[in-house]
Protein backbone atom coordinates (compact mmCIF):
# COMPACT_ATOMS: atom_id res chain seq x y z
CA UNK A 1 0.00 0.00 0.00
CA UNK A 2 1.33 3.44 -0.90
CA UNK A 3 1.81 5.99 1.88
CA UNK A 4 -0.85 8.36 0.53
CA UNK A 5 -3.44 5.55 0.74
CA UNK A 6 -2.97 5.10 4.51
CA UNK A 7 -4.99 6.74 7.26
CA UNK A 8 -3.33 9.54 9.22
CA UNK A 9 -2.78 7.26 12.20
CA UNK A 10 -1.33 4.54 9.98
CA UNK A 11 0.99 7.13 8.40
CA UNK A 12 2.18 8.18 11.85
CA UNK A 13 2.89 4.57 12.78
CA UNK A 14 4.61 3.97 9.45
CA UNK A 15 6.78 7.04 10.09
CA UNK A 16 7.91 5.64 13.43
CA UNK A 17 8.69 2.29 11.83
CA UNK A 18 10.55 3.98 8.97
CA UNK A 19 12.67 6.00 11.38
CA UNK A 20 13.52 2.85 13.33
CA UNK A 21 14.69 1.22 10.08
CA UNK A 22 16.79 4.30 9.24
CA UNK A 23 18.40 4.13 12.69
CA UNK A 24 19.18 0.45 12.11
CA UNK A 25 20.41 0.96 8.54
CA UNK A 26 21.77 4.54 8.42
CA UNK A 27 23.64 4.06 5.13
CA UNK A 28 20.84 2.32 3.22
CA UNK A 29 19.57 4.74 0.57
CA UNK A 30 16.43 2.72 -0.21
CA UNK A 31 15.43 2.76 3.46
CA UNK A 32 16.01 6.52 3.57
CA UNK A 33 13.91 7.05 0.42
CA UNK A 34 11.05 5.00 1.86
CA UNK A 35 11.15 7.04 5.08
CA UNK A 36 11.19 10.23 3.02
CA UNK A 37 8.11 9.09 1.06
CA UNK A 38 6.24 8.41 4.29
CA UNK A 39 7.33 11.73 5.78
CA UNK A 40 6.19 13.67 2.72
CA UNK A 41 2.83 11.88 2.65
CA UNK A 42 2.32 12.57 6.36
CA UNK A 43 3.30 16.22 5.91
CA UNK A 44 0.77 16.66 3.10
CA UNK A 45 -1.92 14.87 5.09
CA UNK A 46 -1.38 16.93 8.24
CA UNK A 47 -1.23 20.12 6.19
CA UNK A 48 -4.61 19.39 4.64
CA UNK A 49 -6.41 18.47 7.86
CA UNK A 50 -8.35 21.19 9.64
CA UNK A 51 -6.67 22.39 12.82
CA UNK A 52 -8.38 22.36 16.18
CA UNK A 53 -9.50 25.78 17.32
Amino acid sequence: MLPHELSTEALRQSMVESLMRVIGLPDDEDTAREADDVLRALDVRLGSEPTAA
